[in-house]
């Protein structure tokens, strides 16, 4: 398995994304020398087919996690493959169990899946929602009973997992599955290879406006490997939260779209529990009559703060400048100090 070009020339694997590397390489070559499973007909016979041992990636942010899958996910030749965000998976799989109507809703759906991929590739698995956790458990079972590979990535251990989930007890037989039936790999912490793309630019872009928006954009890209990102939903509680586009642990957000509309505490926190880069455009200078945008703001700092979130921000002024007037601008104080040491190379390094 040789570097694509979608590789930067300047990325050198290190010892662990070397061995991470090896293991996907020869999973690669099992997969191109099997003949192709036909899992769909077999479970129709009710044959259980059994897949190559699949592989669990995890590790912290920007370790080449996704840059190493992608690269294994190109190197497999057949065109029974698919390679999907595990977010917008989900949403994938929630949209079908509510247009199916039969017995049993998962296996149909394994059907369906297995009819296209012998090979899943799931990127950035991390569950909060507790409809996920109840649902992949059985799809997994169901999937690998169709003889469909996984290769996984998240930046959790299988057992931290859904940690401190409701009724999180029922999970418990899925994270013991998944270590029993892939390997687990830890991507050891070295160094964050996106970190060097952006060191030499600013995180917090002012003035606004159209050079502002294209360094916005430069930043989203270098973080991304060049994603566009997609929207994704975060379940809370019952409701849902709509993410505009996100994409290897980046998300993108307007100022109206997080202090505008009545997002609370929670909405934040899920945030940062989501994602650990999240870009906020178009933070305006906030009047004396927008307090309450003004406290969300606050309340959206403190919360990304608290979680260590990296922060990628255009914005109208300096933070110091930001609320000069209004009920908040006392508070506003702490929040434009957060603001300057979320900028900071110490901030960007830390995990």
């Amino acid at each position: 398995m040789t570097l694509s070009p979608l590789v930067p020339n300047d990325v050198t694997l290190d010892i662990a994304q070397r061995d991470v590397a090896q293991h996907l390489r020869t999973l690669s070559t099992v997969l191109n020398h099997q003949k192709l499973a036909r899992g769909f007909f077999n479970s129709l016979l009710g044959r259980k087919l059994t897949p190559p041992r699949g592989l669990y990636i995890w590790g912290n942010v920007g370790r080449g996690k996704t840059m190493l899958m992608d690269q294994f996910f190109m190197s497999v030749k057949s065109p029974k493959k698919l390679r999907v965000h595990f977010h917008a998976f989900m949403q994938d799989i929630h949209a079908k169990r509510a247009q199916l109507k039969s017995d049993d809703v998962i296996a149909d759906i394994a059907d369906r899946i297995a009819a296209d991929a012998r090979l899943l590739c799931l990127d950035e698995m991390q569950i909060s929602d507790i409809a996920d956790a109840m649902i992949i458990g059985r799809l997994f079972e169901a999937l690998q009973h169709r003889g469909v590979c996984f290769v996984t990535t998240s930046n959790l251990p299988p057992d931290q997992l859904y940690k401190d989930g409701l009724n999180r007890q029922l999970f418990l037989p899925f994270i013991a599955k998944l270590v029993a039936d892939l390997d687990v790999l830890h991507l050891k912490d070295g160094r964050d290879y996106r970190l060097g793309r952006i060191a030499s630019r600013r995180t917090y872009i002012t003035p606004l406006g159209a050079a502002a928006d294209a360094e916005m954009a430069a930043i989203w890209g270098e973080l991304t490997d060049g994603a566009e990102g997609k929207a994704v939903e975060l379940d809370l509680l019952g409701r849902k939260l709509h993410v505009p586009f996100a994409a290897h642990s980046c998300a993108w957000f307007s100022f109206s779209e997080l202090c505008e509309a009545p997002l609370a505490a929670p909405d934040y926190l899920a945030i940062s529990q989501n994602f650990t880069t999240v870009f906020v455009k178009h933070v305006p200078i906030l009047k004396a009559t927008q307090r309450n945008e003004a406290k969300r703001f606050i309340l959206m700092i403190d919360t990304f703060y608290d979680a260590g979130t990296k922060l990628v921000v255009s914005a109208a002024a300096k933070p110091e400048a930001l609320c000069l007037t209004g009920p908040h601008k006392g508070e506003f104080l702490r929040t434009a100090s957060r603001l300057q040491e979320m900028q900071s190379a110490s901030w960007w390094k830390a995990t």
